[in-house]
């Protein structure tokens, strides 16, 4: 299906950025959120984001400000929508009550994406009138600088929906990955999960500071995942034999690791400890430098990536 107009639900963070991707791609955009100051945040934020689209793909000079609208009702902002990007609060009875007011004016054959986290498609769509169309495309933070779309189907979701939804973000230099089965947090998040769950729990058990804990990432395997995942940094640390070898002989060690790995709990002391730790090397650097470094940074790794061959 040819896709044109893009409603929003929600004007937040990701929200703001979607809008920002699909408004360089020339797409027709509606945001949908309640609060006054929603405006005035997504203008700012695609007006931020507008100087790294334009390093990374040939766009207008500024952004098509006439093909931005906003509204604080969800069923005017879906008004002839070709795709609603639900960005709302992960919240499942949220999620079912926007979908609801969605569908009072979506024409049957448009979709329905939700940017969620970790809910499941399935729940969100169990009680609409055109549950095949819903589906979860959810990215990372920020969407229009992390290229990838994870996809999930739910239980009534159309195979057709799944294929034009990864059509749509393929369209957008997005990297679709697709799940094959429906687990809280798809895939991305799951594999963040575990690693932050071990994040907190060396934290708990006084193995290392907070400080050392995000250098080792980011400074270690953090710059290998960048540019590939681990099970192929695992075939290339097999040598000649691949990854078959890094299994057959390094495998077991793995095995031992997964045994000390904890299962910390969020307690007041420690979320103290933690945060504490974080705020004293953020002493003297500020948020929005931090940002826009951040940023800048991803831009030009995106450059990089574009370049390698997997």
């Amino acid at each position: 299906m040819q896709i044109q107009k893009v409603a929003i639900l929600g004007g937040g963070l990701i929200g703001a950025s979607w809008a920002a991707l699909f408004l360089s791609r020339g797409l027709s955009v509606a945001i949908a959120d309640p609060r006054a100051e929603a405006e005035d945040f997504c203008r700012q934020l695609i007006t931020e984001a507008w100087p790294h689209l334009a390093a990374l793909a040939a766009i207008p000079e500024i952004p098509n400000w006439d093909a931005l609208q906003f509204s604080q009702s969800i069923a005017e902002a879906c008004e002839d929508a070709d795709l609603v990007q639900d960005c709302g609060p992960d919240r499942i009875e949220v999620k079912r009550t926007m979908l609801a007011e969605a569908e009072t004016t979506l024409r049957p054959a448009a979709i329905f994406a939700s940017s969620t986290s970790s809910l499941m498609a399935s729940d969100i769509q169990a009680a609409a009138h055109h549950p095949e169309r819903v589906l979860v495309a959810h990215p990372m933070n920020p969407p229009h600088l992390v290229p990838l779309v994870e996809l999930v189907a739910g239980y009534h979701t159309h195979a057709n929906v799944i294929t034009a939804a990864q059509q749509f973000y393929d369209a957008m230099d997005r990297v679709t990955v697709i799940a094959q089965k429906e687990r809280p947090g798809h895939i991305a998040n799951r594999l963040t999960s575990a690693l932050y769950r071990e994040a907190v729990n060396i934290v708990a058990e006084g193995i290392a500071t907070v400080q050392d804990v995000d250098k080792a990432i980011a400074y270690g395997p953090g710059m290998r995942w960048a540019l590939m995942g681990p099970h192929l940094i695992y075939h290339l640390g097999g040598g000649p034999g691949g990854y078959r070898h890094y299994l057959d002989h390094l495998g077991p060690t793995q095995v031992e690791r997964w045994k000390d790995l904890g299962t910390p709990a969020l307690t007041p002391d420690l979320i103290e400890t933690m945060v504490s730790q974080l705020d004293a090397s953020l002493a003297e650097v500020d948020d929005a430098a931090l940002k826009s470094s951040r940023d800048a940074a991803l831009v030009a790794l995106v450059k990089l990536k574009q370049d390698l061959p997997v």
